[in-house]
Parts: C-alpha cells; sequence; structure tokens
C-alpha cells in the first residue's frame, strides 16, 4: 500500500468548494493514478474521519501563452470527499467557513 500523504495532496480552497463544505464535502487534488477505494482508505487515515462517498474528476490542463510560445499546464485529478453525517469535521479546513 502506498503511502497516503502520496495519494492527497493538498485540499483546494475555493469559494465553491467552501459552500459545500457546510454538507460534508471536501474537494481535494490527489494522484492521478489513485482509484477511489485507496482515496477513501487514505482520508480515514490521515484525518480519523468516516468518508461516505468518494466522487472523483480528471481535469485537463489549461493551454497557456507566454508571448508566442504556447504550454500547458499539467492535468491533475480532483475529488470531492462527503463525509458521513456523525463523523467529525477535518482539522485542517475548521475556521475556514
Amino acid at each position: 500500500m502506498r503511502n497516503p500523504h502520496d495519494i492527497i495532496l493538498k485540499p483546494i480552497v475555493t469559494e465553491r468548494s467552501m459552500d459545500v463544505m457546510s454538507e460534508g464535502k471536501y474537494t481535494f487534488v490527489v494522484d492521478k493514478k489513485a482509484n477511489k477505494t485507496e482515496i477513501k482508505n487514505a482520508l480515514e487515515k490521515i484525518f480519523d474521519v468516516k468518508v461516505q462517498k468518494v466522487n472523483t474528476m480528471n481535469m485537463r490542463g489549461k493551454f497557456k501563452r507566454q508571448g508566442r510560445f504556447i504550454g500547458k499546464r499539467a492535468d491533475w485529478k480532483k475529488a470531492i470527499v462527503q463525509l458521513t453525517p456523525d463523523s467529525k469535521q477535518i482539522e485542517f479546513f475548521e475556521g475556514m467557513q
């Protein structure tokens, strides 16, 4: 099994992700090769919470220009995780609402 910190890379903090936190949903950038079961187990191990549901999305990197040169940002994977109603809130996000 891989290290849980290699699967969960960082949280996504946007207005929309903060709005769905009231429903017990948290958004993270995860490893592109991670599946839903690995994401669930990693979050339960890192934050000591119970995960009810995991939704994942593969996000395409945007094309960017620097003068006449064109480049592309890296592709990445996003996971929206819903906690069980009896589970506690993730400590990292406390006080951000």
